[in-house]
């Protein structure tokens, strides 16, 4: 029962924080303040009344809370007039002191102003009274509900382990089962209630086999079909197995509904038996939700389990978690049994003390496995220990794992004692987490599934921050439920809330989520029609004008900035804030800004520089100290240059604004050559003046005004020395082009018979006479004579091979006559 309550709370906490979201457009601006001195009354008594249920505090929250929302509306509904009354006063200006007298008429209007500002007041004045009243009534009723709470909670009640509870707890099970027996016997001694039955007996066989059918057969049903889409489809096969799976649930809570139906038309049981039947599909619902859920996060087949653990431990968590969902099912039977047959405390301690047991049992051994939870590689079942200290969701299960290990060792013993709300809090409430847990971790499966139907990419494909935004908004999602189930009420949730809603107060200014927005609205809005306009200007507008890439480039850079800018302060203006307060603090900030982000503010200038001036635009040739290359982007902090090596080199706009820069294309592409050569002497000059200015000439590159110039440079060491010197229409291709002058002059030296010298020297020697030795002579001769002969020469390798052979070496070495390797 208490499972139930908190599914029932967490959808009305939902529907009510819709409500109260949609209440805020919606309130009245009359407020009826007799019939709220009334209400506030009756919860003042319902306080001071110890005897006042929680059901009727509840009632009165709720009332009152709405009472101060109209309150809390009701203080700003004047505030723009109070602030146009308050403005003209300001005008009029202060008051005259010291006996000093101002103007009648400026003193009758200053009267009538302040008259009209106090009747203004007199209702927010009001307003703030009785909001200050509602607010601490509520704080009133909650302190009482949350100290029952915990009363009830911590109350020590019948322990197990007595043993004469459990022999009154036996008399009064069997006194139930009694009950409801003998109902069914009275309902069957009667004529008329027989021939009713066979009246139904037809509807009732069909009911009875219908509901068979789909609670023994239609898991199977559902299971072979979703095998079978799996083997014959391909993309998207996940969702279509996701809505499947679904019948595991529908169609053995429909076989169930059906016997239900059928058991009670048929007459045969009594109010108590029927009011069980009324329960059971509920009950039988969660323990099939909870089977499902162990299918999905621990599935036999990888794909589909969440958690990807060994397949191994995953049959066994599957198990386990099937078996806590039977004790689910069966806490909920007893529960519903102990309130129709209105048992007794011991009677109830006695009934719930082996489910709860039993399920703590059934949470520890699932938190072993998670505790020592590991991913697996592949299909062998190896463990991969590198990947698995990295990831996050099994750190995440195994600290869970940890701390469920703690609550069912604990919670037993608790429940012996005879603190079973404590213990039966700790014990199911951890199930519904984990519940809540698994169906979430289901649910961003589905998701990745969703994105793999409509995009063909699959999660780790794609690595989109969409998803990853999609599913952190999921988690937030979740977290009002994990406090409903762990004891929050639904009054917390509103309560939470209202406050976020009524914002914060930084000095006189009163910032609420709703400013923050409105300005990231508008924001977005300027933002967006910032980037449409750039995108039209640069693919449509500017293409059609004079205007170079540079000068482009420049314009769409500006407008993005001014368009950023002014998008940020529409915004603020829009919002309403009075930010005159924050003017300080936004002054303070600039200071250490500027100290500490003093590069940064200095290359922002500096590029806001470059784009006004335009010294340098994207596709320039430029040159800034040792770095040369082609401007690839030019940012408001950096300059990005692309070397003739294909490397970018990322320059401070700064140092392009205080260094010198050799721009090569500024404006233009022209530029100058110069190709060096050299003649050897003798050669005609004029001769080489004349080839090489018609090599010059004929250039298809070469601008023939200014015509190109044949530079005789000077007499050089090996060569006279000549220069080609012409403008060129595309400095870029300056090296194509002076390799091409290069083959030419050297064919038309050839043709013309001019030699390129190189370098060369002659060496004389002074007194040769000198270097002839006779001694030296005889000495030569001598040794030639005393040389072998040929033939033993010949037989030399032999000896020297059978030598080499005996010292355990047979390489050829220098001078062998077989072949003669060098010895390496």
């Amino acid at each position: 029962m208490r499972l139930l309550r908190q599914l029932g709370l967490t959808l009305a906490a939902l529907l009510l924080v819709t409500g109260l979201v949609m209440a805020q457009g919606t309130v009245p601006s009359q407020i009826d303040y007799e019939r709220w001195e009334s209400t506030a009354a009756r919860a003042e008594n319902a306080l001071a009344d110890d005897e006042s249920t929680d059901t009727a505090l509840e009632t009165l929250r709720t009332e009152i809370a709405s009472y101060r929302q109209r309150f809390q509306t009701a203080q700003t509904e004047q505030s723009s007039r109070l602030a146009t009354l308050q403005s003209q006063l300001d005008t009029l200006g202060p008051a005259p002191e010291d006996g000093r007298t101002e103007a009648a008429d400026i003193a009758a209007r200053r009267a009538e102003l302040n008259r009209q500002l106090a009747e203004q007041r007199a209702p927010v004045v009001a307003a703030e009274e009785a909001y200050a009243r509602a607010d601490g009534l509520i704080r009133e009723i909650d302190n009482t509900i949350r100290t029952r709470q915990a009363e009830e909670m911590l109350a020590l009640g019948p322990s197990p382990a007595v043993p004469a509870h459990w022999r009154g707890a036996a008399q009064e099970l069997a006194g139930t089962v009694a009950n409801v027996a003998s109902e069914t016997t009275d309902a069957w001694g009667q004529d008329d209630f027989r021939q009713a039955l066979v009246a139904r007996l037809p509807s009732l066989l069909t009911l009875l086999l219908l509901g068979g059918l789909l609670t023994l057969r239609g898991p199977h049903w559902v299971h072979v079909a979703v095998n079978v889409l799996r083997r014959r489809t391909r993309r998207g096969t996940g969702v279509w197995q996701f809505l499947l799976s679904l019948g595991q649930i529908v169609l053995p809570l429909l076989g169930v509904y059906a016997f239900a139906t059928a058991v009670g038309i048929s007459g045969l049981v009594g109010p108590r038996a029927i009011r069980l039947l009324e329960w059971l599909p509920l009950w039988v619902g969660i323990g099939l939700f909870v089977r499902w859920l162990a299918e999905q996060t621990f599935s036999r087949n990888d794909d589909v389990a969440t958690l990807p653990i060994p397949r191994a431990r995953r049959a066994v968590a599957r198990y386990i978690v099937t078996l806590i969902g039977l004790l689910l099912f069966l806490r909920g039977v007893v529960g519903t049994l102990n309130v129709v047959a209105e048992h007794g405390p011991e009677t109830q301690a006695v009934l719930n003390f082996p489910l709860t047991v039993l399920t703590a049992v059934m949470v520890f051994r699932l938190a072993q496995i998670l505790r020592t939870a590991r991913l697996q590689s592949g299909g062998n079942g190896d463990i991969k220990q590198p990947q698995d200290e990295t990831d996050f969701r099994l750190r995440i299960v195994r600290g869970a794992g940890q701390l469920m290990l703690v609550l069912a060792v604990a919670a037993p013993v608790l429940a012996l004692i005879g603190y079973a709300n404590l213990a039966e809090a700790m014990v199911f409430q951890t199930v519904a987490t984990m519940m809540l847990l698994g169906s979430l971790t289901v649910l961003l499966r589905l998701l990745g599934d969703i994105h793999h139907l409509i995009t063909g990419k699959t999660v780790e494909e794609a690595q989109s921050l969409i998803l990853v935004l999609v599913s952190f908004v999921m988690f937030l999602s979740t977290l009002p439920l994990l406090a409903l189930i762990w004891g929050a009420r639904v009054a917390d949730l509103t309560e939470l809330y209202a406050g976020f809603a009524a914002g914060f107060t930084v000095g006189e200014t009163q910032i609420a989520p709703s400013d923050f927005l409105g300005v990231i609205l508008v924001f977005v809005i300027g933002y967006v029609l910032t980037r449409l306009v750039q995108g039209a200007l640069r693919s449509s507008v500017l293409p059609k004008t004079r205007i170079d890439i540079g000068g482009r480039n420049a314009i769409v850079s500006g407008l993005g900035y001014a368009g950023v800018i002014g998008s940020f302060l529409i915004a603020i203006s829009s919002s309403g804030m009075d930010l005159t307060s924050l003017a300080f603090i936004a002054g303070g900030l600039s200071l250490g800004v500027g100290f500490g982000l003093q590069t940064i503010v200095q290359n922002f200038v500096a590029g806001l520089i470059l784009l006004i001036e335009r010294p340098i635009s994207e596709g320039d040739w430029i040159q800034v100290g040792d770095q040369m290359g082609y401007v690839r982007d030019i940012s408001v902090r950096s300059t990005v240059i692309e070397t003739f090596d294909r490397t970018d080199v990322i320059v401070p706009n700064a140092n392009l604004i205080t260094d010198t820069v050799t721009n090569f294309t500024r404006g233009n592409s022209l530029g100058r050559i110069i190709v060096p050569v050299g003649v050897a002497y003798g050669t005609d000059t004029r001769l080489v003046e004349s080839v090489l200015l018609g090599i010059a000439r004929e250039h298809p590159q070469v601008l023939m005004n200014p015509a190109p110039y044949i530079y005789f440079k000077r007499f050089g060491e090996n060569a006279m020395e000549f220069e080609i010197r012409a403008i060129l229409i595309d400095v870029n291709l300056i090296l194509d082009i002076q390799t091409e002058m290069n083959h030419q002059i050297a064919e038309r030296f050839k043709a013309a018979g001019i030699q390129i010298p190189f370098a060369q020297r002659d060496i004389w020697l002074r007194n040769p006479e000198s270097l002839h030795n006779p001694q030296a002579e005889d000495r030569h001769h001598s040794a030639q004579r005393a040389a072998p002969t040929p033939v033993r020469a010949r037989q030399a390798p032999d000896a020297a091979r059978a030598a080499r052979h005996a010292e355990g070496s047979d390489l050829p070495q220098d001078g062998d006559g077989d072949g003669g390797g060098d010895g390496r």
